[in-house]
């Protein structure tokens, strides 16, 4: 096994070399351009860690790591036109520097060379990595239809807003670590054990950032502390704080979360208070753990020896340490 950092920059160095502009040139630029943005890579890392961890080389999963990142980035460009957002990794956005058009279309491109990538596997490995990538693709598909359903309802679950999260962002965290373990032909048993650590890391994930949304530090978080609350989004911490507030705590949060003022740090500041007093911020707290614990205990439980574990609870550490 590597240190997690080895395996960033070879798969860097793979995505590089593949990565060609072509004709028609407004079709491949763009794509050429989202994953030239940079990121912290985080899926391929697993997909390739993962392969290593059940015995096989890990160059031997780098097409399905580029698989996985290409797909990543094609769900951030149709989610950015979806969004009118202007600027990802502090850069333009595909849709603002060139057009929709364009960004839906070399989405679209980005969509079926993911697919075309995985046919340089054979057999049954071709068949699984495919049926585990359209399973996959449809559950974040869906999860984004959740997200947009739910800005405009609300009567939002808690169950519901987990669904969500876990489909639009877990799922893949899963899903690269099985990659991993499928082109290292590992048992179905170690198969579903390594798809559970990185689908409750997933989740953890995601209620964290949550939570930093609200009470992070705008020097560390990297986003603008706030967003949620100034977007009226329903996260864990809205759920908790309507579920478990006083009447006029209650109240209050519905009131503010139905305004836009043009001035929000007002708004920003009382949202943050009530979820302090109601007990939301505490319970969010407690998800995060929960989840990170489970995690953590389905990963002891894999049989791999007790350095692999050690590199992979390290990795689940690394990705969970932001505390402000």
């Amino acid at each position: 096994m590597h240190a997690i950092e080895y395996y960033r920059n070879e798969f860097i160095s793979y995505l590089e070399s593949k990565t060609t502009t072509k004709e028609p040139v407004n079709l491949y630029e763009p794509i050429t351009y989202i994953l030239n943005l940079g990121g912290k890579r985080l899926r391929p890392v697993l997909v390739l860690m993962a392969t290593e961890v059940f015995g096989a080389d890990y160059r031997k999963a780098m097409d399905a790591a580029l698989a996985i990142e290409v797909f990543h980035n094609f769900s951030l460009v149709h989610d950015d036109i979806m969004d009118d957002a202007p600027l990802r990794r502090g850069r333009e956005t595909v849709h603002e520097k060139w057009d929709v058009n364009t960004g839906i279309l070399s989405g679209d491109a980005m969509l079926i060379t993911a697919y075309q990538l995985f046919e340089n596997y054979a057999g049954p490995t071709f068949r699984d990595l495919a049926q585990l990538f359209s399973k996959t693709a449809i559950a974040v598909c869906e999860g984004q239809q959740y997200d947009v359903d739910f800005e405009t309802r609300d009567d939002v679950t808690v169950e519901e807003y987990l669904k969500m999260i876990e489909y639009k962002t877990a799922v893949l965290v899963g899903a690269a670590l099985k990659m991993g373990a499928i082109v290292a032909d590992a048992s179905p048993q170690e198969r579903l054990g390594i798809y559970d650590f990185g689908r409750n890391l997933g989740i953890a994930f995601q209620l964290q950032d949550d939570y930093l949304d609200a009470f992070g530090n705008p020097k560390t978080f990297g986003k603008q502390v706030g967003g949620d609350i100034i977007e009226n989004k329903k996260t864990y911490l809205y759920l908790k704080g309507v579920a478990l507030g006083s009447e006029l705590e209650r109240k209050a949060i519905l009131d503010l979360y139905s305004i836009q003022p043009k001035n929000p740090e007002a708004k920003v500041a009382s949202i943050k208070e009530i979820f302090l007093s109601s007990g939301a911020a505490e319970q969010t707290k407690l998800a995060i753990a929960n989840y990170t614990e489970s995690a953590f205990k389905t990963l002891s439980e894999l049989d791999i020896s007790p350095e692999k574990k050690a590199l992979l609870h390290e990795f689940g550490a690394n990705l969970m340490k932001r505390k402000d």
